[in-house]
């Protein structure tokens, strides 16, 4: 409704959500041109179609692309958590450092994951990012506890 369009909090979300979704897509098609370039396909139709069947299995490359697993198991419940969060009512300040530290935090793992950079980068972007998550789930679960 045009109403959440003006609320900041929820508009911040939005954004930091919708930056999310699209580096999701990224990896998706980097993970494809990375089968294609090292012909390793995950499924038999895919390797008949691309030479045989020979070229149905894994790569170690094309699993390291595959970072959107990691993304999903954290971002899904960002967005739930971010959307609920925003309902509170929460200083659009507060939330924009909640928002922008778990975005930032899964760009950085993404790149730490596919450049294999050194350890513990990419350990400490995804704790970095789980701490808005943990930050953004107890404010949730304070309001909501007189309710359950």
């Amino acid at each position: 409704s045009p109403k959440m369009m003006e609320d900041k909090v929820f508009m911040s979300f939005t954004f930091y959500s919708t930056i999310l979704i699209l580096k999701m897509y990224v990896v998706a098609i980097i993970t494809g041109q990375v089968r294609l370039r090292k012909k390793a396909f995950a499924n038999p139709e895919d390797a008949l179609r691309n030479g045989g069947l020979q070229y149905y299995r894994e790569d170690p490359d094309v699993e390291r692309c595959r970072a959107h697993r990691n993304d999903m198991e954290n971002i899904f419940p960002f967005l739930f958590l971010g959307a609920i969060y925003s309902l509170l009512d929460p200083s659009p300040a507060v939330a924009r450092i909640h928002f922008f530290i778990f975005c930032a935090g899964r760009i950085v793992h993404t790149i730490a994951y596919l450049l294999r950079l050194k350890a513990p980068t990419r350990s400490v972007a995804y704790s970095v990012a789980q701490l808005p998550c943990f930050s953004m789930a107890l404010q949730i679960l304070l309001a909501t506890t007189p309710y359950w």
